[in-house]
């Protein structure tokens, strides 16, 4: 199966996750054993605030810019080609900090 773009689920994010979020899957077509499958686009300065996993463990593939995450209260810089794998129970934040979009893909996965 194809899904068009034109298809795609796109929810426009304010305030301080601004950006994008693309549903490349909804949740009933992953047959209730993944929550998210989406590409995040933070604008510069934006973020995902920190935030715990029960239940579900998620890994975070980064597309293009420059970016900070909270990995369980160590930062660290992250860039295109880099994974973070946050498991059940740890928790993860991530920043831009860059000047141009931080773009990523997250998979958000049920134990």
């Amino acid at each position: 199966m194809i899904i068009s773009a034109n298809n795609l689920s796109i929810e426009q994010r304010t305030g301080e996750r601004l950006g994008t979020s693309t549903r490349l899957l909804e949740e009933f077509q992953m047959h209730g054993k993944a929550k998210v499958f989406a590409r995040i686009v933070l604008k510069p300065g934006s973020k995902t605030p920190v935030h715990k996993h029960e239940g579900t463990f998620e890994a975070l593939y980064f597309l293009a810019g420059t970016g900070r995450v909270d990995d369980n209260g160590t930062m660290r810089h992250v860039k295109a080609g880099d994974v973070n794998f946050t498991d059940n129970g740890e928790s993860h934040g991530i920043e831009n900090i860059g000047d141009t979009d931080l773009e990523y893909i997250a998979l958000v996965i049920y134990l």
